[in-house]
């Protein structure tokens, strides 16, 4: 990604976050598109989509840190994906994070360690947290699903249903300011859309208040390198709102 190493820091731009929706709607969610745009210094960005509540209620996930979600997961025979995989795959990185950077699911590499995000896809994922100053260390880092599917085939209804209450309550402890959505099933399983995931970039959506921004996953980017600029436009976006809410 020829843009992201040396990249100049992005100026703290100012943003306000769209009224809440007050409807007193039942468990399911059907997000709906916001009318309006949002302008950061000047730039004006599109409004997304809204999740008010969660998209896969998590009833009885109540763990009280994320240790015991780590736990719960490494014990989890919700649907069959534990049989296949090597080792659970839970998040790492920093609990009291401003950024939460979700993927899809783990691949052989993170199988293997037990650890998201590692590998070639890794490298490039540090490589575009640190052209908008962030790292590894800084933010915490998860996927929707927790196991591997089989030969890395695309997460399972079931599945995402499965690994959801762990999803959610990861979100629910570290309390980040931004969500960093990387790839379509992790911006899907959020959004609870099936929109594709060039549809759903350079957008701000919102996940119970906490802004969102979806970009291609860099496992993706390693096999079509014309999606590179488009992700550097992406986490650049990503990186001015972040700036707007931690300044607000």
């Amino acid at each position: 990604m020829r843009n992201l190493k040396g990249a100049s820091p992005t100026p703290k731009p100012s943003v306000a976050v769209p009224p809440a929706d007050t409807g007193t709607g039942g468990p399911s969610i059907t997000p709906q598109r916001s009318a309006g745009i949002l302008r950061i210094d000047g730039i004006v960005v599109p409004l997304g989509l809204r999740v008010d509540r969660p998209t896969v209620l998590a009833a009885g996930a109540d763990w009280a840190s994320l240790s015991e979600v780590t736990a719960a997961i490494s014990v989890c025979t919700a649907c069959e994906l534990f049989k296949t995989a090597t080792r659970p795959v839970p998040g790492v990185g920093n609990p009291d994070a401003d950024v939460m950077v979700v993927g899809e699911a783990p691949g052989e590499k993170e199988d293997l360690r037990g650890e998201p995000f590692v590998g070639p896809a890794g490298e490039l994922l540090n490589k575009i947290l640190g052209a908008i100053q962030l790292s590894r260390e800084t933010v915490y880092i998860c996927n929707v699903l927790k196991h591997r599917p089989p030969g890395n085939r695309n997460p399972m209804p079931d599945e995402v249903r499965a690994c959801a209450p762990f999803l959610q309550r990861q979100i629910d402890l570290v309390q980040p300011k931004m969500i960093l959505a990387f790839g379509t099933f992790a911006a899907q399983s959020l959004l609870g859309t099936k929109l594709a995931i060039g549809k759903l970039r350079q957008q701000i959506h919102w996940y119970q208040g906490i802004p969102l921004v979806a970009t291609y996953h860099p496992a993706a980017l390693l096999r079509n390198e014309s999606w590179k600029r488009p992700t550097w436009e992406d986490v650049k976006l990503a990186r001015r709102v972040l700036d707007a809410t931690i300044r607000t």
